[in-house]
């Protein structure tokens, strides 16, 4: 069985990508497994450009194939930001809390409660012998200084679809309309193409 890393010490997208990749004949690892590997530098001006530099950073160090993505939320508010700086948003990586903070504070301080925004995702598989798959997805929804529900992890209890944050979706039902779910949509059939 083909030996799969999935390039994220995210558990929430573990968890997520875990589910939906379970019938491929894979045995999917995640950068939990590699505990003591040090993280690429991801300073590409894209998505995809950052999706692609982990990927191959962990296929080359684990000597797998691997999955990455490079997700993030673009607030037209804030001309696109945070955009690929998501997850550093506030400065420290991964802090959720802190970014979400620092989002409410830029909208405040334009005087605004909402904005347009929309969720981005590339999907990029990278085997062994350099074959690369990518799928890009998007939801547009709105981001509000008022957060509800207690699902997802990121920006989900502050990013609406109508009159739902993420946050209070289960995960099928985000999966339905998420940009992951998007990017998953187009991404899956291309791997078990490739996988046959």
């Amino acid at each position: 069985m083909k030996k799969v890393v999935l390039a994220t010490k995210n558990q929430g997208k573990v968890r997520e990508l875990r589910e939906v990749l379970a019938h491929l004949p894979i045995e999917l690892l995640s950068l939990a497994d590699f505990p003591a590997m040090a993280e690429p530098v991801e300073d590409g001006k894209t998505f995809e450009d950052n999706a692609r530099i982990k990927a191959r950073y962990y296929m080359q160090k684990t000597h797998c194939a691997c999955i990455a993505d490079d997700s993030g939320l673009e607030v037209a508010l804030l001309g696109g930001a945070p955009g690929v700086h998501s997850a550093r948003f506030a400065g420290v990586h991964g802090d959720d809390e802190a970014n979400n903070r620092k989002l409410v504070a830029e909208l405040r301080a334009r005087g605004q409660e909402s904005s347009p925004a929309d969720y981005r995702c590339v999907l990029l598989f990278v085997d062994t012998d350099g074959h690369e798959i990518v799928a890009d997805g998007r939801c547009d929804g709105e981001v509000r200084t008022a957060p509800r529900g207690t699902n997802g992890f990121g920006y989900d209890p502050y990013f609406y679809r109508g009159a739902q944050s993420m946050a209070e979706l289960t995960l099928a039902a985000k999966q339905q309309i998420s940009h992951r779910g998007a990017a998953l949509r187009d991404f899956i059939p291309a791997l078990e193409d490739y996988l046959k």
